[in-house]
């Protein structure tokens, strides 16, 4: 174990050099500069305002270039972000101000102007970084005043650029962009075009702190009336919540008292009586599912999830997560997903030996690709449909050779040595009744108690708790709004985990009750059946509350959110059954079984 341990560590070490080797600090990274000093400006992406997914390289657009364009070093997060930062033109020395500064004179091509044309129809935006300040401008507008006939749009293409920058002594604090209509080039025919590219610069001493610098990119969601939005949808969901659950405690304690009482009663009487309910099929409750196997890495991979999900909200809820803070949570996601695999190892060979399993090494690569597989195969599609349309979301092949290698070196072993570790754990499946040789026949049971109004009844609980503020969250990952509130999603999450126990909870007491013993595999699917309501969310959220076209948008909306509602699905799941089975335990041995 001492050698495991050290190997750990080893493993860890270069997990950190590898991705730290991805953080190179550019000019600039103390962010204090004297008077004329250059300041660090990079040109990061253009791209369809309403198309989040869907954003291409600065100089993809015929834009005015410096001589020399040098690529910014970008982290691993950045690179997943799809960021690709890159210098820009415009030289904004500190506090150097600047009226008319010619840019560039650029004889557009027709070839050109088509292409610029369509960026203009399309909303193109792009996003530059100023001192790692962000902002965003657009390139050119649409006038379509008193015109029906598209063919009459007239389309116009901004060539000034007006940076209005904030400062507190030595510090740039904000910037801001305008563009001038007035100042524009008519680029509605296919025709070669001259224009005069220029911008300005204007500086302005603010006594803003540089620590509070980043919170103007929170007020948007941080604003009185979005507070109060959050908060009330909180305080509904938990009254709505706790409402629910107590009228359904109530019910389900009063029901297994008389339970108590009447199989109490039972034993002590002389004459023999017939079993009924949930006591009647105690040889049977206990019985291993079907499919072990698959069984016990939904359990693993569950697990992981979990433990991913509180890790990212421990260091949400510690700041880690600040607006802007480019790349740090696909980095997040990235390090502790490999650092967990251990306890997916772990929690999958020690279920699947519990559950008398024979082939742990089987079981172990079944827990390693349940949820990786199908991420990799939905990566690789994606990827490749990113590479056609040559936009930024493609991940160069020394991203994808560092994210294997991590796979490699940190998430495999670390899944191995858990798996290891569970093996030796030798501990046994406690079951307060024995299992009889042959299972009892279950009745026939009505349609409502069927498997899928069962995950219908189950989902909509929980899914009824978080779908307020699933809004926000949906406007934040496939939208432009930041989302910094992370203490109201962690209190959504807790309410979330707990809603789902205990509605699993009471379905596996409803299914036993009429004598169905096959449980186990209900109470996954019943937990983790909020995750299909998700999915059914994304639908609505895509076509009536969202403007996002296009294949490859829409490939990168239901490609990744599939994926994100099967890892929900697997972690509900873990926990509907985690808490059925403390349940099942807790009842059965409550009573005497023969």
């Amino acid at each position: 174990m001492k050698m495991a341990g050290r190997g750990v560590l080893v493993v860890v070490a270069m997990l950190v050099v590898i991705s730290s080797g991805f953080r190179v600090q550019g000019d600039g990274s103390s962010h204090k500069y004297n008077e004329r000093e250059h300041v660090p400006l990079y040109a990061n992406k253009v791209g369809p305002f309403h198309n989040p997914s869907e954003t291409y390289r600065y100089y993809d657009l015929p834009f005015c270039a410096p001589e020399n364009v040098k690529d910014k070093r970008e982290d691993l997060g950045e690179v997943l972000n799809g960021d690709r930062l890159v210098d820009a033109p415009y030289a904004l020395n500190f506090r150097v101000d600047k009226q008319s500064e010619t840019l560039c004179r650029k004889k557009l091509t027709k070839e050109e102007v088509a292409q610029l044309r369509t960026a203009v129809l399309k909303d193109y935006y792009f996003q530059m970084y100023y001192d790692d300040l962000p902002f965003w401008g657009f390139l050119g507008k649409v006038e379509r005043e008193n015109k029906m006939d598209p063919s009459e749009y007239k389309y116009l293409l901004f060539k000034h650029i007006h940076f209005d920058v904030l400062y507190n002594n030595d510090r740039v604090i904000e910037i801001n962009v305008q563009t001038d209509p007035n100042q524009s080039v008519d680029i509605t025919e296919d025709r070669e075009v001259e224009a005069e590219f220029s911008y300005s610069v204007k500086w302005k001493e603010t006594e803003i702190p540089f620590e509070n610098r980043m919170e103007k990119y929170s007020k948007s969601s941080s604003m009185p009336q979005h507070l109060e939005i959050h908060w009330f949808s909180i305080i509904n969901s938990c009254v709505t919540v706790l409402l629910l659950t107590g009228f359904l405690a109530t019910i389900l304690m009063r029901v297994l008292k008389n339970d108590f009482i009447k199989y109490s009663h039972d034993e002590e009487s002389v004459d023999d009586q017939e079993e009924t309910g949930w006591k009647y099929i105690h040889g049977d409750v206990f019985r291993y599912p079907k499919h072990k196997s698959l069984f016990s890495a939904v359990l693993g991979s569950g697990t992981q999830l979990l433990a991913l999900a509180m890790f990212i909200f421990l260091l949400a809820l510690v700041g880690a997560f600040y607006p802007y803070n480019r790349g740090a949570l696909f980095t997040a996601l990235v390090v502790i997903y490999a650092l967990t695999s251990g306890i997916a190892g772990y929690t999958a060979t020690s279920t699947y030996l519990q559950l008398e399993g024979t082939n742990w090494v089987r079981n172990l690569l079944l827990t390693g690709c349940l949820f990786c597989g199908p991420l990799f195969l939905t990566f690789c599609f994606l990827n490749t449909v990113a590479i056609a349309y040559s936009a930024t979301a493609a991940l160069p092949f020394g991203t994808i050779l560092v994210i294997v290698l991590i796979w490699t070196l940190v998430t495999s072993p670390l899944l191995v040595l858990g798996g290891i570790a569970g093996k030796n754990s030798k501990a046994e499946f406690q079951a307060p009744c024995r299992t009889t040789k042959y299972p009892r026949e279950i009745p026939p049971l009505p349609w409502y108690r069927g498997t899928i109004p069962q995950m219908a009844m189950a989902g909509f609980l929980p899914f009824s708790a978080i779908y307020i503020e699933l809004y926000y969250i949906f406007a934040s990952v496939w939208g432009h709004k930041i989302y910094t509130i992370y203490s109201i999603l962690f209190i959504v999450f807790i309410i979330l985990i707990i809603v789902t126990a205990f509605i699993t909870v009471a379905l596996t007491y409803f299914q036993l009750a009429v004598e169905d013993h096959e449980w186990w595999w209900r109470s996954v699917l019943c937990g983790g059946s909020t995750g299909v309501f998700i999915l059914g969310y994304c639908l609505y959220y895509y076509y009536a509350r969202s403007d996002m076209s296009g294949f490859m948008q829409t490939s990168f909306f239901f490609g990744y959110m599939a994926c994100i509602c099967y890892g929900f699905f697997l972690m509900l799941g873990t926990v509907g059954f985690r808490a059925s089975l403390l349940f099942v335990r807790h009842i059965y041995r409550s009573i005497k079984c023969e």
